[in-house]
């Protein structure tokens, strides 16, 4: 069992994200951390199937009771890094999940692009992430993103300046709202999860973690 806040993480608390809400559907640790690196790095790719049925859960549940059907985007690789790689994971990630959502959902691969080849986040401070991935983003389909509600898909979230960014670019496109939905949640010093008092409470291995 994992005993959680359902407050805001202090990154939140200090500057608010471009994303309206962010879900993930548990902590970056042990055997979930295990099959997303078998996926990342070793390349692995059944993988995604089973961490496609796990951000699934994420989805369902950010999407409840929405007025509107949204589209799903994966947080795109610069096409250096996806060329070395053979496959962006998210996207592999995102296809598994809409699979095993009740409702179908359009995945769009191509809508946002990675313009600029980012060093690796692992290691940076939060401003140091903010700024790599400045202007890292662009939409590459606004007529496909213009007036929609967009579920942003990525493997992890740590501080979330990624989603954040990709956040904000879409909404500048002209999207309505965007989600952010993860298979996982790093946490950290720089990003431990502070709840408000009153609101601990405990979570389920399996049960989605909000943000």
């Amino acid at each position: 069992m994992l005993l959680m806040g359902n407050g805001r993480c202090s990154n939140c608390r200090d500057a608010a994200p471009e994303f309206d809400r962010a879900l993930s559907f548990g902590e970056y640790d042990a055997g979930l951390r295990g099959l997303i690196q078998l996926l990342k790095y070793e390349r692995v790719t059944p993988v995604a199937t089973p961490l496609g049925a796990m951000l699934a859960h994420a989805i369902t549940e950010l999407i409840a009771s929405r007025d509107a059907t949204p589209v799903v985007i994966p947080v795109p690789l610069h096409k250096r890094r996806r060329r070395s790689r053979g496959f962006n994971q998210s996207e592999l990630i995102a296809h598994a999940a809409v699979r095993h959502l009740p409702l179908r959902l359009e995945v769009l691969s191509g809508a946002l692009l990675r313009q600029r080849d980012t060093i690796s986040q692992v290691g940076l401070s939060r401003e140091e992430r903010i700024e790599n991935v400045r202007d890292a983003f662009r939409v590459a389909q606004p007529s496909r993103i213009n007036g929609r509600d967009i579920v942003l898909v990525d493997d992890v979230m740590t501080t979330g300046t990624t989603l954040s960014e990709c956040a904000r670019v879409l909404k500048q496109a002209g999207a309505e709202r965007v989600w952010a939905a993860t298979v996982a949640r790093a946490f950290d010093s720089a990003s431990q999860l502070t709840a408000d008092p009153g609101e601990e409470e405990a979570i389920e291995v399996g049960e989605p973690i909000s943000f």
